[in-house]
């Protein structure tokens, strides 16, 4: 099978809906293709990195997404919505992508971005935007816990949906996202964002 080159198209008359795009693509239309990455390599990107931690092993992954997508087509049943679908396939990348990588070195981006719950808060806003300080606090979350932040709110996916990507029942779901407020809330106190009640 030929190697699928995903480039940027200016010249879409139409928008077709993401089921029709994965019809197109069962039959081999690389146009398809392309309009479907452009729609959505940035939130899987996005969801990936938060599991892999690694700008550049994200972007193999987010590319070994697409040609599964690009391979799978056919598969594609339609019991949940195409980015859901993609989310699902992303995910299983992403974890045989953290499985494979041997460990972790210590200058890594994660490394870097955990925040230290004893640094004065006054001395981290000092030093960054609330915007800065709360990418750390997200990078500093659980692999688990991050995925659950990114599917409810930037992939603005439902309890049910992230079930179906994750293979949990609704409950998890409810479960892991309290959790993983709450984690985030600790974070975003410690790094000074919001101020615990005196």
């Amino acid at each position: 099978m030929s190697e699928v080159t995903f480039l940027s198209s200016r010249d879409h008359a139409a928008s077709p809906a993401d089921a029709t795009l994965i019809g197109q693509i069962a039959a081999g239309d690389k146009s398809a293709m392309r309009t479907l990455f452009e729609r959505h390599h940035v939130k899987v990107y996005r969801f990936v990195l938060r599991i892999v931690r690694d700008g550049a092993l994200a972007e193999d992954t987010v590319s070994e997404t697409f040609i599964d997508a690009w391979q799978h087509a056919g598969r594609y049943e339609g019991r949940a919505s195409v980015s859901s679908w993609l989310l699902g396939i992303a995910r299983h990348r992403a974890f045989d992508a953290v499985r494979r990588r041997p460990t972790e070195p210590l200058e890594s981006e994660a490394a870097q971005n955990v925040v230290d719950p004893a640094r004065d808060p006054e001395a981290e806003l000092g030093h960054k935007d609330t915007g800065e300080a709360l990418r750390r606090a997200l990078g500093a979350l659980s692999r688990e816990h991050a995925e659950i932040i990114d599917l409810v709110y930037y992939q603005e996916k439902s309890i049910r949906e992230i079930g179906e990507i994750l293979a949990i029942p609704e409950n998890t779901v409810k479960t892991r996202m309290f959790y993983a407020r709450k984690r985030l809330g600790v974070l975003v106190a410690a790094a000074g964002i919001e101020r615990a009640a005196a």
